[in-house]
């Protein structure tokens, strides 16, 4: 059975008229519903019948390992300067630390389903850009560095591959595991979208504005199997964002709703044929009509569901 981590609090308002869409998390949920493609059953709570605290404290130890104690402290307790909450795009408060602390523990319950079933997505999640020490681009801590911490500190995994093809540079998952052997970042973007200056992943491939299926397809299948031949992963998170569709406004490239599509599935076939167990983040998505999005992180959640079941 697919498992997909969801929770109400993951469609929490931003300020209004803030650009990101939030509404997604929700849709996207009730769509795959309405469709028939997935049951309630599927859907989970990261945080079930716990006490925020006590969620917390069970992935304390986990945030810390990719996280500066000091900064972590200062989300906590809602003081982070006037600053970085510029540079995140959003004011801090409670309700949204506590989001993204649902979101991180919900990629780690994602992973052991993953481990049992094959593959498990979380609705929301893939935020890269929240460094070590700093948060940035909408995101404060980094679920997916988290959750491979949670692996790596557990042994549930010895070798992690992220593959991130979100249309902007995972960042801040390249800058936490500059020095860590036992995650390898690739990330796939485009040249010219945000954030302007890049970090050093393992492996980065930037595109070209505008660059269409053709290029982004032939690239992603030449890289992707010889990538996990010689990384030999036993471990994969994908951050698969949809703003690199052509109608995204944020996205700068050109790839079509069937490419996209496209993508997902060499990713998530080539996982299957492999055996290797793989978590799927949603990322991000800002095409004009909230429709074009739904839809193309549905077809994410499709795939999985005929694929691995």
């Amino acid at each position: 059975m697919l498992k997909v981590a969801y929770d109400s609090i993951y469609k929490h308002q931003l300020p209004e008229g803030h650009r990101f869409p939030m509404i997604k998390y929700e849709l996207i949920q009730e769509q795959l519903i309405y469709e028939g493609t997935l049951e309630l059953q599927n859907f989970f709570s990261p945080i079930e019948n716990l006490q925020f605290e006590d969620l917390l404290n069970s992935i304390k130890e986990f945030i810390l390992g990719v996280h500066d104690v000091n900064y972590f402290e200062d989300l906590k307790n809602i003081c982070i300067s006037n600053k970085m909450q510029r540079k995140v795009g959003f004011p801090l408060s409670k309700i949204l630390f506590e989001r993204e602390v649902i979101i991180s523990a919900g990629t780690i319950k994602c992973c052991n389903f993953a481990l049992k079933y094959g593959i498990s997505i979380n609705i929301a999640g893939g935020t890269h850009h929240a460094f070590s020490n700093k948060g940035e681009g909408f995101c404060l801590l980094n679920d997916v560095a988290i959750a491979s911490s949670y692996l790596i500190k557990s042994k549930l995994s010895s070798k992690i591959l992220i593959i991130d093809l979100d249309v902007h540079q995972g960042n801040g998952t390249a800058e936490i595991f500059k020095e860590d052997d036992s995650v390898f970042t690739f990330s796939m973007h485009g040249a010219e979208n945000y954030p302007y200056f890049k970090e050093k992943s393992d492996l980065d491939i930037s595109f070209p504005t505008y660059t269409g299926d053709e290029v982004y397809l032939e690239t992603l299948k030449k890289t992707l199997p010889n990538l996990i031949n010689e990384v030999k992963p036993d471990f994969i998170f994908y951050i698969s964002g949809v703003d690199i569709l052509e109608t995204d406004k944020l996205g700068k490239l050109s790839v079509s709703m069937l490419g996209c599509k496209e993508r997902d599935t060499f990713v998530l076939e080539l996982a299957k044929a492999l055996k290797i167990p793989i978590v799927v983040v949603m990322g991000g998505g800002y095409s004009p009509k909230i429709a074009d999005i739904v839809d193309a992180h549905c077809n994410t959640f499709r795939l999985a569901e005929k694929i691995f079941f």
